[in-house]
């Protein structure tokens, strides 16, 4: 194994910069949005909270967690969160627990399947529907199952993204309904990363999580490195259904053993956010119109270049697929995702990362763009970003739309 992809591509990102490359950075899914000034505070308020803290997170942390999920519609008590420093590691003790194999879309995020084979186990790919990544296909989980079943393999979870990365879309809630009837069916344990849950573009369409639908069977991870920009905060959520809990003690002990406890300052602080101040709705609410905004013109970018893009829907990413354009590609020497990928950052400084990184296919020419880290290289123009109507028309964003675009076209030119 190597360093993960989207870490990967950041250190290539800061390296070509230092050595005065011109790079436009799609590749890594960093929110870059500042630290709103009220959560700084708050975090130095309690730096001086140097204690480990009980494993499963500080009471105050927790109960700001369940309230954070009551009011989403899925009843939470304390005692069924556990907090962990981000929710990859929480993701990865999950994984550990359960055992394999675990289902995932196919595509998916780079770490699933990188985690269960750190831990010696099969992640196994499902495709899903077209326009709704994230959520495999029922009928084709149920399949799925069923071969592994009959070689005398029992697949233990499924995995969802809701909302999608790669894809920057949201499943229906028809799909999640029959997820999760198949998983109830099949005995599956349902494992919903929800990260981007508050960056759903359009705050009127109805969102379904699998807690709604099947809560018995249903864990959830969360945290707010995406809705607030706090990814080096590292702080992760994950909500146990009290059916489940003996799962829930078995990660806890791994947390023990692995992390000990997420660092209390970030807690603390991360409580005072999950009770949803004002100010930081507000900031999330601005965080959403700017994705979106973003996400939109960049799609409209890359679909007059010549790409298959599903209209993004939440967070911050496309998944554009050039393989309509194979035959130009060709001629470019251009046969797979990898080298789509490598061509467009050695040939146009365009940092992406191919669709096999997320598990696709190595065929289909697809590519996963991030579109953060256009909005600017300080907090100024982030700023300045964040409060524009029109954020694709400021010159940084709209420089780095123009060469991709003109990358783009200049690879696919018959």
């Amino acid at each position: 194994m190597s360093i993960s992809p989207t870490l990967a591509v950041n250190e290539e990102i800061a390296r070509r910069r230092a050595a005065g490359l011109a790079t436009v950075a799609l590749g890594f899914g960093e929110a870059s949005i500042p630290v709103h000034p009220a959560l700084v505070a708050r975090l130095s308020e309690h730096a001086h909270r140097a204690d480990y803290g009980p494993v499963a997170g500080a009471d105050v942390l927790r109960d700001a967690a369940a309230g954070y999920w009551s009011r989403r519609g899925v009843p939470t008590e304390r005692s069924q969160v556990v907090a962990g420093p981000g929710s990859k590691p929480l993701l990865y003790a999950l994984f550990q627990a359960l055992g394999g194999p675990v289902l995932l879309p196919r595509p998916s995020w780079v770490s699933y399947a990188a985690q269960n084979l750190l831990l010696g186990q099969v992640a196994v790919p499902v495709p899903t529907l077209p326009g709704e990544g994230g959520v495999p296909d029922p009928e084709l989980l149920v399949a799925e199952y069923q071969r592994l079943a009959r070689r005398g393999t029992r697949p233990t979870a499924v995995l969802v993204t809701l909302p999608d990365n790669p894809t920057g879309t949201v499943a229906r809630p028809d799909t999640v309904r029959r997820l999760c009837a198949a998983a109830d069916r099949l005995g599956l344990v349902v494992l919903s990363d929800e990260i981007y849950l508050d960056l759903v573009h359009d705050e009127g369409r109805e969102v379904l999580t699998p807690a709604q639908v099947l809560p018995a069977r249903t864990i959830t991870t969360s945290g707010l490195s995406k809705s607030l920009a706090l990814g080096g905060w590292r702080i992760g959520l994950a909500r146990f259904p009290a059916e489940l809990s003996a799962l829930r003690d078995r990660v806890v002990v791994a947390a023990s053993e692995l992390w000990s406890s997420a660092p209390q300052p970030v807690q603390h602080a991360a409580a005072w956010a999950l009770g949803e101040p004002d100010e930081l709705r507000e900031r999330i609410a601005r965080s959403r119109l700017l994705h979106g905004r973003v996400a939109r013109a960049t799609a409209d970018v890359l679909t007059s270049a010549g790409a298959e893009v599903a209209g993004p829907t939440a967070g911050f990413y496309l998944y554009p697929d050039l393989s309509g354009r194979r035959e130009a590609l060709a001629g470019q020497d251009v046969r797979d995702a990898a080298g789509l990928a490598t061509t467009l950052l050695a040939r146009h400084g365009i940092a992406t990362l191919p669709g096999t990184a997320f598990g696709d296919l190595p065929d289909r020419l697809a590519l996963r763009i991030a579109t953060p880290m256009l909005y600017g290289e300080n907090d100024e123009q982030r700023l300045r970003a964040l409060a524009s109507d029109r954020p694709a028309e400021l010159p940084w964003i709209a420089s780095g739309l123009d060469a991709l675009g003109d990358a783009v076209r200049d690879l696919t030119r018959g």
